[in-house]
């Protein structure tokens, strides 16, 4: 036995070991070796010891015998006097007897012995001999033990506490509920479940607890009252101060298990409504959320189901005082959910408690003020900063940044992430959080920032501590930049996000700039390879290989003054307006395409199917897609002018119905983009996602190896079938549905009935769009079955008006004048002496910016607009400025139009945008020049037909159509195709910088390298290669005015001799 504890502890042989002294009743250290010849001292010690407890024992036993003896002498009753109050002597001296008896002692068992039988062993008490009767006087009333256990029981709970450390609400001496709910995916709450028996009660909760455990993966706890009374309540009867003792003790369980996050029910009859509310009490002051639920079942029913048979016991009066019967019950006043479960199947209360546990935030752990779903994350995300103050500062502030240009679609995702459509999603995604959702369609979640700010800190590649949550992150939301902007933004804490016109709409905070790996995010995002793709072929325009994460703050709400914000509801106000209708539920729908019957059938059907679940109000939230589409879908104005109809006519009843544009660019990725509709809907408040086929799918655009061009990319059933089955969807339901048909019969759309097919029609949306085209007026009473070559439109198909408007965009698709995503319009910073059309605003093709006189006529800045500020100093001149410092239209002067005003270059139809990066010059022209291209200039070159190019390195940033003197530095000419273009670079007279560069040189270090990399690359963002200077050296200020003279010389021969077959406007 040494050697293997030895070994078993990694000691070797022969180490010295404690032994047990019994001698001495201490440890000494016996040497190994010695071990065997110590075996006699050992003997000899066990012997004295077994002697030594012999004795103790012997000693122990006459001590008992003599001072307790084994029999007690039992005395005879004493002559019992007549006392007052009078005393039952017959009862007293039979409970005394009773008393002496049971402390006689018992039979000890027979010992050992060798013979057979064994020896009698009997032991028994004397005979109390009987007390002399005696008259009993009358007994006076006496308390039953329950009665007095009653009593010492109300008294001890009415006792003041002392020296009682109790967890107050508020008090920092456990998790915080909020966050233990937030973590564990679930909020605690009671759920009261009163009702007779028989009511259900237990069989619903049973039922319950199935759904909640097995199906959502709740953790749920049932306390029964039968349950209780093996135990907790066991030494309770049914008298009303049981019951409410009964009540009081499950209700202080039952709080204790929703604390610790526990779904908890309490199935008790607990008939008395006092007893009830005082359980609502417990709950209500400790801050845990109380639900009564009532089973309202009629007494009738109850003893015909009887499940216990108790109701024919009561019958037959074998039991007396029962609930309901001849014992009352208090029915709930003001219950929150009340089951009439005689009428309604177990399945559908169960369907009842689940919305209602939903509505509380029960099933998702998150805050739900509004009774609606709560976002992903559980967080409600709204970076808009609206308080005046704030948002006066933070413009203030967004003028000192640089500046990171967006596209109409980077417009779209900063409005998606800013007003909390991607939640918890703060900003553009960093390169940690891409990573994850490209590879997990998800990403961590850390809400109570157990990791240390992990939702908005760098990524730390080498990071081992991450959050436990995931939520749903199925699109990758990013914003791509060229390398000229990663090296402008570098090492700042924040950058300006600027539009089209340079206007600042959001402050991102500690930007994050990384390689954006395009091909990986498009492999990834779509599973497919064609180039031709429409967002496909946005994220391969070249130049944009890297991204910016960050966190932003928008400066103000996005709108885009197309005439349809009004329909631009954030998140939160969405949510609103779904409960300012009632809304106990919200169930979305999403369409690119116009509403016609059959999309109306499955809004309609789907409202049915929630109420059938017991919804008294759906709402449905009409949800046009706003963002970005490719060319060939349908305007979004249109879409919403014919959802407009729809509702006016009632088909969508405007009492249940809210339109809302959700402001999400179409990426077309089938199965994974269709996850981030339903996400989306989510944050928005929806419950309920209505989903077809073929979900965000469109067919292929281009030949490519296993397909062709049109071409599914994506099974039309496996959008759906995804979504439904992704992880990550929460408490969000499906209601999925099949292909409708249009019915010859009843002129109505709905699923096709097999038994008389001949009488269906298939309207698919392409068909819908020929008819469209070819103005199809309505058939007649009997309906063709070709309606292309009938050219006519089916009755009830769609609202008239609704057609009417779709029919009028496809006959003039080409010349109308649409809206066909949200695109910002207006905005433009313009000089006082312009005029533009508020119907034709920036960002339309037709804006025109006028400059008018002081008269408020029209004038033109080509020609009359004087060039020179004073004719005694040709070294500053007057300039006009087209493009605003940070804009990224290409704005300029018209030559060919009367006046010459500024208007966007468009190519192709299609408006022109610098997308090399943010401008840090201001843009524009000289007056009265002209570059002639009958002149030759640098080798062989010839000028570019245009006024001079002027870039003001002032650091003031002017608006469109301003004039301001400004001072010659330098000239850097490019070339073009053969045409060589001035850039004359000028400081503004009244800069600073004016008083102290005399030239190009003396600019600030870095500032002329900046712009010959402009000069150079700028086209190659559009695909085409760079351009080519003279010089990468910018002349003298000098050698730039003599080309300024030489332009105006020529504009004015150009006057003199007339525009001829130039085509331009000379006045």
């Amino acid at each position: 036995r040494v050697e293997l504890v030895l070994r078993r502890f990694g000691c070797g042989t022969g180490t010295a070991v404690p032994a047990r002294n019994m001698s001495s009743h201490h440890y000494s250290p016996v040497d190994a070796e010695d071990l065997p010849g110590s075996y006699r001292y050992r003997q000899k010690t066990l012997q004295r010891w077994r002697f030594s407890m012999f004795l103790s024992f012997a000693a122990g036993v006459v001590v008992c015998m003599i001072a307790y003896p084994r029999l007690l002498p039992c005395k005879a009753c004493a002559p019992c006097e007549k006392a007052s109050p009078p005393v039952n002597v017959a009862d007293v001296a039979s409970r005394a007897a009773q008393i002496a008896v049971s402390k006689c002692p018992a039979c000890p068992a027979c010992p050992e012995c060798q013979h057979k039988p064994c020896p009698a062993c009997e032991l028994s008490c004397p005979k109390i001999p009987e007390c002399p009767s005696i008259a009993a006087a009358p007994a006076a009333s006496q308390p039953d033990d329950a009665e007095v256990v009653a009593r010492h029981r109300t008294k001890m709970l009415a006792r003041d506490m002392v020296n009682i450390a109790e967890c107050k609400p508020g008090q920092v001496c456990r998790a915080d509920a909020l966050n233990r709910s937030r973590v564990i995916g679930q909020k605690g709450i009671t759920l009261w479940m009163t009702g007779l028996s028989g009511s259900g009660k237990t069989t619903i909760a049973e039922a319950l607890e199935r759904r909640l455990l097995y199906k959502l993966g709740k953790n749920v706890f049932r306390i029964d009252g039968d349950n209780l009374r093996t135990g907790l309540t066991k030494d309770l009867g049914f008298s009303p101060d049981d019951r409410a003792e009964s009540v009081r003790r499950a209700s202080h369980v039952a709080a204790l298990f929703s604390e610790a996050g526990v779904i908890t029910m309490v199935t008790l009859i607990s008939p008395y409504r006092k007893d009830r509310d005082a359980a609502r009490a417990l709950h209500e002051k400790q801050g845990i959320p109380f639900m009564e639920v009532f089973m309202d079942v009629p007494l009738s029913v109850v003893q015909a189901r009887d499940p216990k048979g108790l109701y024919k016991k009561v019958a037959k009066g074998l039991i007396k005082g029962f609930t309901g019967v001849d014992a009352p019950y208090e029915a709930p006043l003001h219950a929150e959910l009340t089951l009439k479960n005689s009428e309604l199947p177990v399945e559908q209360c169960v369907d009842q408690l689940v919305m209602a546990l939903t509505a509380a935030g029960a099933l998702s752990g998150h805050a739900m003020p509004d009774g609606l779903t709560p976002p992903d994350g559980g967080v409600h995300i709204n970076r808009i900063t609206t308080a005046p103050e704030a948002l006066l500062a933070r413009r203030k502030e967004a003028e000192t940044l640089p500046k990171v240009p967006l596209t109409d679609i980077d417009v779209n995702w900063l409005q998606v992430v800013g007003e909390g459509w991607a939640a918890p999603l703060r900003g553009f995604m960093r390169e940690g959080t891409l990573v994850q959702t490209l590879h997990f369609n998800s990403v961590l979640h850390d809400p109570n920032n157990v990791t240390g700010d992990y939702n908005s800190a760098t990524t730390d590649w080498m990071q081992s501590s991450f959050p436990r949550e995931r939520v749903s992150s199925p699109v990758p939301i990013v914003l791509p930049v060229t390398d000229f902007t990663r090296r402008q933004i570098a090492g700042a804490g924040a950058v300006a996000l600027t539009n089209a016109a340079g206007v600042a709409l959001a402050i991102l905070r500690s930007p994050e700039v990384y390689e954006l790996r395009v091909r990986e995010l498009i492999h990834r995002t779509f599973g497919m390879t064609d180039d031709e793709h429409p967002y496909v072929k946005e994220l391969l325009k070249p130049g944009k290989d890297y991204a910016v994460g960050g966190e932003v703050e928008l400066l103000g709400k996005i709108t885009y003054n197309d005439g349809l914000d009004a329909y631009r509801l954030t998140a939160e106000e969405l949510r609103a307006a779904f409960k300012a209708k009632g809304a106990d539920v919200v169930y979305a729908f999403q369409t690119r395409n116009p509403t016609h019957a059959g999309h109306a059938f499955l809004m309609k059907d789907s409202r049915q199917k929630l109420m059938a679940r017991g919804y008294k109000k759906p709402v449905l939230w009409l949800s046009p897609l706003g963002g970005w589409t490719k060319a060939s879908d349908v305007p979004l104005d249109v879409r919403v002018k014919q959802h407009q109809e729809v509702m006016a006519a009632g088909e969508l009843h405007p009492d249940w119905t809210v339109m809302a544009i959700w402001p999400s660019p179409m990426i077309y990725a089938g199965p994974t983009e269709v996850q981030f509709h339903a996400k989306s809907r989510r944050a928005g408040g929806a419950s309920y996602f209505t989903v077809g086929r073929d979900p965000a799918g469109m067919p292929y655009s281009s030949d490519g190896p296993g397909h062709e061009e049109g071409d599914d990319i994506y099974h039309p059933d496996h959008g759906r079938y995804a979504l439904m089955s992704s992880p990550g969807v929460g408490g969000m339901q499906f209601l999925g549905f099949s292909k409708v048909y249009y019915d010859k019969k009843d002129h109505t759309m709905r699923g096709k009935d097999e038994s008389r097919p001949d009488d269906f029609i298939s309207i698919s949306g392409s068909k819908m769009r020929k008819l469209a085209a070819l103005a199809a007026k309505p058939c007649p009473p009997t309906i063709p079955s070709d309606l292309i070559a009938s050219k006519c439109i089916p009755p009830g198909f769609m609202v008239q008006k609704g057609w009417e408007i779709v029919s009028d965009y496809y006959i003039r698709q080409k010349t109308g004048d649409w809206v066909p995503y949200s695109k910002q319009l207006g905005g433009l910073p313009l000089a006082p002496n312009m005029r533009s059309s508020a119907e034709q605003p920036f960002g339309k093709v037709a804006f025109t910016a006028h400059f008018v006189g002081a008269d408020g006529a029209q004038i033109s800045p080509w020609h009359n607009l004087a060039l020179y500020p004073t004719a005694s100093d040709p070294s500053f001149v007057n300039f006009v400025c087209e493009i605003p410092r940070g804009a990224t239209a290409k704005l300029e002067v018209q030559k060919e139009k009367p006046f010459n005003p500024i208007m966007q270059d468009t190519k192709k139809g299609a408006l022109r945008y610098y997308t090399y990066g943010a401008s840090f010059f201001n843009y524009g022209m000289l007056p009265q020049t002209w570059e002639d291209p009958a002149k030759k200039g640098f080798n062989g070159t010839v000028g570019d037909n245009d006024p001079l190019d002027v870039m003001d390195l002032s650091s003031r940033t002017c608006k469109v159509g301003e004039m301001r003197k400004v001072k010659i530095l330098g000239d850097l000419e490019l070339i073009d195709q053969g045409e060589l273009d001035h850039k004359i670079i000028v400081v503004d007279a009244e800069d600073p910088l004016a008083a102290s560069a005399a030239s190009a040189a003396d600019l600030p270090a870095g500032v002329v390298p900046k712009l010959v990399e402009w000069l150079k690359r700028y086209k190659t963002t559009d695909g085409k290669p760079e351009n080519k200077l003279a010089s990468d050296t910018p002349t003298s200020a000098a050698r730039a005015a003599e080309v300024v003279k030489e332009c105006h010389e020529s504009w004015q021969a150009l006057k003199a001799r007339g525009a001829g077959t130039t085509g331009f406007w000379l006045g």
